[in-house]
């Protein structure tokens, strides 16, 4: 078929009623879109620096940025008139005919033909005032970036609430991992268990136990995983209880008489410290008077794992006062009673793998190591008033130290803050002479940033749980507090400030309006004496009132009166085998006087045998036999 033949397209579509096929698709030069734009966004940024003179250059670029956002109605327009150019045949048909997806209703017709999206309608307002706003931006940045830097600020020390464990020293405290229960534990034998969630403003212990009996406690802690507590005190033996206070089990104690301590069980003297494995959730670890570190499980309690013996310069046994693990768990720390601190492998229980000679004053007991959350540094309070800071990869002298920091208690404690950049440790005063402090120390330059004044009495334990960022400390006088921020802490102690105490439940009695007892009326009530004198006369001239009253006789008798014949246990007994008649010297006649009586009135066994008893048959006797007894007892055969 030839070309002329063929039908054209108006003729098809004239036979098939319709106009044409469809509108052919739009062409743009992007190029001049492009080249338009800019020029636009150029104008723009020229009239923005001249409202702007004083702003900063970085406000001025991120405003020419906003202002390219969308292109302008001229652009458009401009964009149309070349499309309109190339496609003269369609530019009378409207936008109703395009090919693809209608533009939504809710833009009007000006910005229908928008490329972009549409500027607000205050762009230019908001560009007027943009100055200020960033400006107080950039201030209220800068405040928040000095409070990131200065780490005094996140301090949680606005609030605080105050527990009463007793009237003694609070020389233990532990919080869980989730921060919901507080344990703490004093001089006084005591061991209290708080709940945040359960208590009210109150402030009341769900449950106080004595785990040791009459020792003092020295330590608690909970596990990793918050399911068992560890109470360590005076006495050889640890204890690890549920959560709820019962016992899970107790350490074994072990043979004080044997010499070498490793071939022992257990400790034999009083414990120091203990505390759990950061990792493992069944090994704990003690440390005792006997001179060794023992490691222990949980499901082991009738042997230790593993013994750690310090040893000073000259090989002795030296009595550690102070235990805990690395991070990882990898090393075991202790410090001694002659100043070191030394440090093992855990899987090496033999030579220390660092070990400082002097760390603090020989004879002073180091009360507190504590690693950071890094791991590389160790901070350790002794008992010589000082506070220092360790590297333990140069483990030959401190990097820092703070000097008069009072300590009386062989347990206060020092810590790190949650981001590693502060150390707290607690300051002991004597008995009405100031204030026990709590004071913070910047880690790097070690330089005291801040102290809070706790109370009248020592802070021997502190500590600042990461997850509730509060502060519990406990004193010398029973007190536990915790310190918190509304803003900066979670949970915790934010917990039962809110709610108030509960009503006392009282018992509920039936009253009635008047109650007469039979003695209240007239005819029974006896006349009230207005003299006791003169009942007391009365009395006496009574010979019955004033009869003194008859002691009991004991014994045969006194003063012309016989006790009464029977009144004792004895004179029962004698009466009773005086009036006893019968004659038991020869048993065989005192059964047989009764057979007689018993063969002429059967009553009980007779009749019932009657029929089928069989005639008895008695042994005659012979004359051997009469001749037998006639023989003297010597000549007897003995059987």
């Amino acid at each position: 078929m030839d070309e002329e033949k063929l039908p054209s397209d108006g003729d098809i579509g004239a036979v098939m009623g319709f106009s044409g096929f469809g509108k052919k698709a739009r062409t743009f030069d992007l190029e001049a879109i492009f080249e338009q734009t800019r020029r636009t966004a150029i104008e723009r940024s020229q009239r923005v620096l001249e409202d702007r003179q004083k702003g900063p250059q970085m406000e001025e670029e991120g405003e020419s940025s906003k202002s390219v956002k969308g292109p302008s109605q001229r652009d458009k327009s401009a964009a149309r008139n070349q499309q309109s150019g190339s496609s003269s045949s369609d530019s009378s048909d409207s936008d109703s005919e395009l090919v693809g997806p209608p533009v939504p209703p809710q833009h009007g017709a000006q910005e229908d033909e928008l490329v972009g999206p549409p500027l607000p309608p205050d762009y230019r307002d908001n560009t007027a005032n943009s100055d200020d706003d960033d400006d107080d931006d950039d201030e209220a940045d800068a405040q928040d970036d000095d409070d990131d830097d200065n780490p005094v600020k996140k301090i949680p020390d606005t609030h605080e609430i105050i527990l009463q464990h007793g009237t003694k020293t609070v020389s233990a405290l532990a919080l869980d991992p989730s921060g919901a229960r507080l344990v703490t534990g004093g001089y006084d034998y005591d061991v209290r268990f708080w709940d945040f969630a359960g208590m009210d403003q109150a402030l009341q212990a769900f449950r106080t136990l004595q785990p040791c009996e009459c020792h003092q406690i020295k330590s608690v802690q909970y596990s990793i995983t918050g399911d068992v507590l560890l109470v360590v005190s005076g006495n050889a033996q640890a204890k690890v209880l549920d959560r709820d206070g019962f016992n899970v089990m107790e350490c074994i104690k072990g043979d004080q008489y044997i010499v070498d301590m490793a071939n022992t069980k257990g400790h034999t003297a009083m414990l120091n410290c203990g505390c759990w494995h950061p990792k493992i959730k069944e090994e704990f670890m003690t440390c005792s008077n006997d001179g060794t570190v023992r490691t222990w499980d949980v499901k082991s309690e009738k042997q230790h794992k593993s013994v750690f013996k310090p040893r000073s310069q000259q090989g002795k046994k030296v009595v550690p006062t102070c235990c805990t693990y690395s991070r990882d768990g990898k090393l075991i720390a202790a410090g001694c009673q002659d100043g070191t601190i030394q440090i093992w492998d855990r899987n090496m229980s033999v030579h220390t793998k660092f070990h400082c000679r002097q760390a603090h004053t020989p004879g002073s007991d180091t009360s507190c190591l504590c690693f950071s959350y890094d791991g590389v540094t160790l901070a350790s309070r002794g008992g010589d008033d000082t506070l220092k800071i360790w590297d333990i990869r140069n483990f030959r002298k401190p990097v820092n130290e703070a000097n008069r920091l009072t300590n009386y208690f062989s347990m206060t404690d020092c810590c790190f803050s949650p981001d590693d950049r502060l150390v707290v440790t607690g300051t002991s005063v004597k008995k009405e002479e100031g204030n026990g402090k709590l004071v913070f120390f910047d880690r790097a330059s070690f330089q005291k940033v801040y102290e809070i004044e706790v109370t009248n009495a020592s802070v021997v334990r502190c500590l600042w749980h990461p997850k509730l960022n509060q502060i519990m400390v406990g004193t010398g006088n029973g007190l536990a507090k915790v310190y918190y921020d509304p803003v900066k802490s979670h949970r915790g102690a934010k917990l039962c400030v809110v709610k108030s105490k509960r009503k006392e439940k009282h018992a509920e009695t039936l009253t009635q309006d008047y109650i007469i007892t039979p003695h209240a009326l007239p005819m029974f009530r006896e006349a009230r004496q207005r003299s006791t004198r003169k009942q007391l006369e009365k009395d006496r001239l009574d010979p019955k009132k004033s009869h003194k009253p008859e002691p009991p006789v004991s014994g045969p008798g006194r003063g012309g009166r016989v006790a009464a014949h029977g009144g004792t246990l004895s004179s029962f007994i004698v009466k009773n085998i005086a009036l006893d008649k019968t004659d038991d010297s020869n048993p065989r006649e005192a059964i047989l006087r009764h057979a007689k009586e018993a063969s002429e009135n059967p009553y009980w066994i007779a009749p019932a045998y009657e029929q089928t008893q069989p005639e008895p048959l008695f042994a005659e006797e012979s004359e051997e036999d009469e001749e037998a007894d006639k023989e003297p007892e010597w000549k007897k055969r003995k059987i």
